[in-house]
């Protein structure tokens, strides 16, 4: 019986070294429009993931700068990933529905919109448990913002006072070195 155990807490320990570290690409997110959707698919990009909402006092600067920036380096090797979050101020009271129209209208949002979820506490979205939990900041506000490089690792997090542009530098010279990297592969 003990050899058995053993064996069995061996194979366990091999399985677990064999399988790959869990990363932001790893999770799956509901779109705005309802669909399960593997973050999987943005692996090999960079991504700025951003919890989003409608009525903040940020929301017209952040979501202009947003657009703008997957304007000038996406979809190829850049998306903005948002997530609406009504957890501060009830600023995202909508349905996903009201809010993808509020978006496209206004802003013309052309980046990924996923379905409404809560960013922090014990019901956040996996995905942000891990965003939070290996950045070591966790969103305070809407509009926190957490650069994810090419293999799903978090490379910078800023809360919503750190405008887009601020960061336009380091988002660009993550994407710059994976067109790099990907040209050195060719």
């Amino acid at each position: 019986m003990v050899v058995t155990v053993a064996v069995a807490w061996l194979l366990l320990s091999a399985a677990a070294s064999v399988q790959p570290e869990q990363d932001f690409y790893g999770f799956k997110a509901i779109n705005i429009r309802g669909k399960l959707v593997s973050l999987d698919k943005y692996r090999g990009s960079v991504s700025l993931v951003v919890n989003v909402a409608s009525e903040c006092g940020f929301t017209d600067q952040h979501y202009r700068a947003l657009q703008q920036l997957q304007r000038d380096l996406g979809p190829n090797h850049f998306n903005v990933l948002a997530f609406p979050c009504n957890q501060f101020g009830q600023q995202e009271p909508g349905s996903n529905k009201e809010i993808e129209t509020f978006v496209r209208r206004t802003y013309s949002v052309s980046f990924p919109m996923f379905s409404k979820v809560a960013v922090t506490g014990s019901g956040a979205h996996p995905a942000f448990k891990y965003l939070i939990q290996t950045s070591g900041k966790e969103p305070t506000w809407n509009f926190w913002k957490y650069l994810v490089a090419p293999d799903g690792k978090v490379a910078g997090a800023w809360d919503a006072t750190v405008s887009v542009e601020e960061i336009r530098p380091q988002v660009t010279a993550l994407v710059r070195k994976l067109i790099l990297q990907k040209r050195e592969d060719l």
